[in-house]
């Protein structure tokens, strides 16, 4: 299991879509909860990253912690990065709730602040 967590956090560290959902069953789902519907299938969920990565050239991620089952991980994240094109830079915990089947990623649900992601990139006023 940590094997395959360690591959992944390292293809997302290296912002390798194509990486990241070989890592992934066919039928994947990927959702941001932050007011988007999920991708479902390799080629939706690739594209959700390879869009993320574009719109935070930057993005990194610091993991807090980090539980696991054999077919289930719970991590907690700093989550950073900076919107393309701006000086505009964010940090959010962020926890993802990722499903395990078969020694592939069934699913990822991500959980973060998009209130204070948006209010640090200056899409939304601060609270």
């Amino acid at each position: 299991m940590h094997d395959l967590f360690d591959r992944y956090a390292e293809a997302w560290g290296r912002h390798d879509p194509d990486a990241i959902v070989a890592l992934h069953t066919e039928d994947t789902h990927f959702h941001a909860h932050i007011g988007q519907e999920p991708a479902v299938g390799k080629t939706a969920v690739r594209q959700a990253f390879t869009e993320l990565f574009t719109q935070f050239p930057d993005l990194a991620f610091e993991q807090v912690s980090l539980k696991t089952t054999p077919d289930f991980w719970a991590v907690e994240w700093k989550m950073s990065g900076t919107l393309a094109g701006t000086n505009y830079t964010f940090e959010v915990d962020l926890v993802d709730l990722i499903s395990v089947e078969n020694g592939l990623v069934k699913s990822k649900d991500s959980y973060l602040d998009a209130v204070s992601m948006q209010a640090q990139l200056g899409l939304v006023a601060a609270q």
